[in-house]
């Protein structure tokens, strides 16, 4: 009698993902010590930063008599909302928040959409004279005229007291030049320039259908370099600008903090003390309502920003 030999069925052979574990390799005793050290430093630069951060936002929310009493730590003191108060029942402070929300956004397309089109170029290895022209931007970020000059280059042409001059004076920044002009040179290929211009594709259309949709990390990155730049923008304010209905809101801040700070009449001791526990709670207020704007755009921003710096980390 013969027995039949079945072919082996394959799925035996191979065993099922629920029985698979994987392998994890090993660490030394030098790669755990290393570990252990990363992980204390990291825990230690978190409480570092953090606890400042708590410390202002318990003091915004505390009384001015327990701020002042300096008995604020991490949590507030007597809850109170008075420093917001403050701040929001000023008409100042809406025009201020409306004046930086324009210089912040209108500053940063103009400055993006001129660092765009001097990296670009600068970047291309056919546009003659690159070189030459790129040792003359760095030579703007080692050596500058002064305040006084450009001062009297805002004032010929006719931009003080006008919200141009928030904006222009310091619209194209070098070191997000150099930052641009890498990534165009190093994340666009030159082949990808040539499949295009084979196909008929103008520099301008290379420039705005390929170049620009792979660079939204990088472009990101600059975005926020400006944007948090305009929106802390303070001296330029002060020197360029004298009506207070152009001040930015660090501008205005600056001026309710001054005016809760000065003195008053020798014999209203009383008053006087309360307007110094009033200045003292509104530096925490202040420092708050301005960091708003930052702390809502960074988390839409952040994945960008994330691409953009680990770009050319890994080649291959």
């Amino acid at each position: 009698m013969t027995t039949l030999r079945t072919k082996p069925d394959i799925h035996d052979a191979v065993p099922s993902a629920a029985s698979y574990k994987p392998r994890r390799i090993k660490e030394s005793a030098v790669d755990r010590v290393f570990l252990i050290a990363v992980y204390i430093l990291l825990t230690v630069a978190l409480i570092v930063v953090i606890v400042p951060l708590l410390y202002i936002l318990a003091s915004s929310f505390s009384s001015p008599e327990a701020v002042s009493s300096g008995r604020v730590y991490l949590w507030p003191v007597e809850f109170s909302i008075a420093g917001y108060q403050a701040l929001l029942g000023n008409q100042q402070i809406i025009t201020g928040y409306v004046n930086s929300l324009i210089y912040a956004f209108g500053g940063t397309l103009i400055s993006t959409t001129l660092t765009i089109m001097i990296a670009y170029p600068l970047s291309r290895k056919e546009f003659m004279g690159r070189n030459v022209i790129m040792t003359l931007v760095l030579f703007t970020m080692l050596f500058q005229g002064g305040l006084i000059p450009l001062y009297i280059v805002v004032q010929d042409l006719g931009m003080l007291n006008t919200r141009w001059a928030m904006v222009l004076p310091q619209a194209i920044a070098v070191w997000q030049v150099i930052i641009a002009r890498t990534y165009f040179r190093t994340a666009i290929p030159d082949e990808l320039a040539e499949a295009a211009q084979l196909d008929g594709c103008s520099d301008l259309r290379f420039l705005w259908s390929v170049v620009l949709p792979l660079a939204k990390p990088m472009i990101a990155v600059i975005a926020l370099m400006y944007g948090i730049f305009q929106w802390n923008a303070y001296f330029d304010a002060l020197i360029y600008l004298k009506s207070p209905d152009l001040y930015p809101l660090q501008l205005v801040l600056r001026n309710i903090l001054i005016l809760n700070t000065q003195a008053g009449g020798a014999t209203d001791v009383g008053a006087q003390m309360e307007r110094e526990q009033m200045a003292d709670l509104l530096k925490y207020s202040l420092i708050v309502v301005a960091s708003i704007p930052v702390l809502l755009i960074y988390p839409f921003v952040a994945r960008y920003f994330t691409k953009g710096v680990m770009v050319g980390a890994i080649k291959g």
